[in-house]
């Protein structure tokens, strides 16, 4: 089974410890408990979302806002640069 931690209780994302694949069941730790099922493959130390985030949605990690859904984000799907706004820039696109 991978692994994701859960790192402030607000957290609406953990972060994998190990990959994982589609339909895969996830286990979260740290301040986090229970499973999450993968919707899609996740690289490790990239991020799941562990409850449905609606597009606009604060994405929060650290307990704190780390970026803005772009989109509908269901839980178990991978949390990256193709469905959220990062609030500190992105990195790999120029500044506006």
């Amino acid at each position: 089974m991978a692994r994701a931690i859960i790192l402030n209780p607000d957290d609406n994302v953990a972060t994998l410890v190990d990959p994982g694949s589609e339909g895969d069941e996830v286990a979260l730790s740290g301040e986090g408990k229970g499973t999450v099922r993968l919707l899609v493959p996740v690289d490790y130390g990239h991020k799941v979302a562990t409850r449905d985030i609606g597009k606009g949605d604060p994405i929060l990690k650290y307990g704190i806002v780390i970026g803005r859904a772009t989109q509908s984000i269901r839980t178990g799907q991978h949390v990256h640069l193709h469905n959220v706004e990062a609030l500190r820039g992105r990195g790999d696109k120029e500044a506006a």
